[in-house]
């Protein structure tokens, strides 16, 4: 056993030990909280899991800790043991799904699509997804561009509060069936200086492969969430029109529950431009209805100015914003029938 492998082994542990202490400090903490909203017709009473910004934070860091998750790296393959035996903890069945994928420069990436499950039997589900790979390179930064960015908040946002929601859900089950979906090979893709021939969708390649080879024969939801760079101070959320278009009922929805929470000023009643995302892959080739919380500003039209460079670390995440977005997806969710 070489150096590295030891320095490896007892970064997995220090990992493992931090998640654990959350995950064990949340478990006697938390005790589900009561909503009562007024619904058409009455009362509706029901036990909503608490989201806890905390936690959600501790995955985020978790993720970062492992370095970059660029396919086929050694930080891509410990984050991924690591991810799929905490959603074993927490959900009730998990699938990896593993893909071998070409990329825009020929490179096979060794992806795997992680799904977790929970209700399995139940008829009527809903999807969660995010990326959790990162860029492999900071085409967007003005230093380093050839080297892999930590991805604190394009990718690791997204799972932590996924996975903080799977924490959640492990102690308050859902009332239907919700699967957690976590996206492989999203952000592999071509940069616009790129040497290498056009390659037509070089982005999302993880959702591509599962939307034309899903991971049950005949799987189905009715609709689906995906989170993208959602964990940034300051950041906010317009409607994207691939969302308003494939999804408009669900963004509506989502925006209202957002706004009932008090977080109006962070989820905006603006519309930004269509993006290509996972959901884009998801509504045209599975049929999923499929919206994106993601941040974009239609003023500048840009992302967070730490999109795709090496500011895209720990210092861009905020707890607040993990929250916000954490508990509008759960309440939406706890409302679905």
């Amino acid at each position: 056993m070489n150096l590295y492998h030891t320095m490896s082994i007892h970064k997995l542990i220090t990992i493992f030990a931090l998640a654990l202490v959350f995950s064990c400090k949340m478990n006697e903490d938390q005790k589900p909280s009561t909503i009562v909203e007024e619904e058409k017709g009455g009362i509706d009473i029901n036990t909503l899991p608490k989201f806890n910004s905390d936690s959600a934070y501790a995955f985020v860091a978790a993720q970062v800790a492992f370095g970059p998750r660029v396919p086929n790296s050694e930080g891509h393959a410990q984050c991924a043991a690591w991810m799929i035996a905490l959603l074993k903890s927490y959900a009730d069945t998990v699938v990896v799904q593993k893909a071998d994928l070409k990329a825009f420069d020929g490179k096979i990436l060794h992806a795997k699509n992680i799904i977790a499950s929970f209700n399995p039997q139940s008829e009527t589900r809903v999807m969660l997804s995010a990326h959790w790979d990162t860029r492999p390179f900071a085409d967007q930064d003005s230093k380093d561009q050839d080297k892999p960015i930590d991805g604190a908040n394009d990718g690791a946002s997204g799972v932590g509060i996924l996975l903080e929601i799977a924490r959640a859900y492990s102690i308050q089950k859902p009332n239907i069936g919700v699967d957690i979906i976590l996206w492989d090979a999203e952000d592999y893709g071509q940069p616009a200086d790129s040497k290498f021939p056009e390659m037509e969708d070089s982005y999302c390649l993880g959702s591509q492969y599962w939307a034309k080879n899903m991971h049950r024969p005949n799987y189905s939801a009715k609709w689906g969430i995906l989170l993208d760079m959602c964990g940034a101070l300051g950041a906010s959320f317009s409607k994207e029109q691939q969302s308003v278009k494939f999804a408009g009922n669900l963004v509506d929805r989502t925006w209202q529950n957002a706004q009932t929470l008090g977080y109006s000023s962070i989820f905006l009643q603006e519309y930004g431009n269509a993006i290509i995302d996972d959901h884009y892959y998801i509504n045209t080739l599975a049929h999923i209805p499929t919206i994106d919380i993601i941040e974009y500003d239609p003023a500048t039209q840009a992302f967070g100015p730490y999109w795709h460079t090496h500011d895209d670390s720990m210092d861009v995440i905020d707890r607040n914003t993990l929250e916000v977005v954490g508990r509008t997806v759960l309440e939406v969710v706890w409302k679905e029938r």
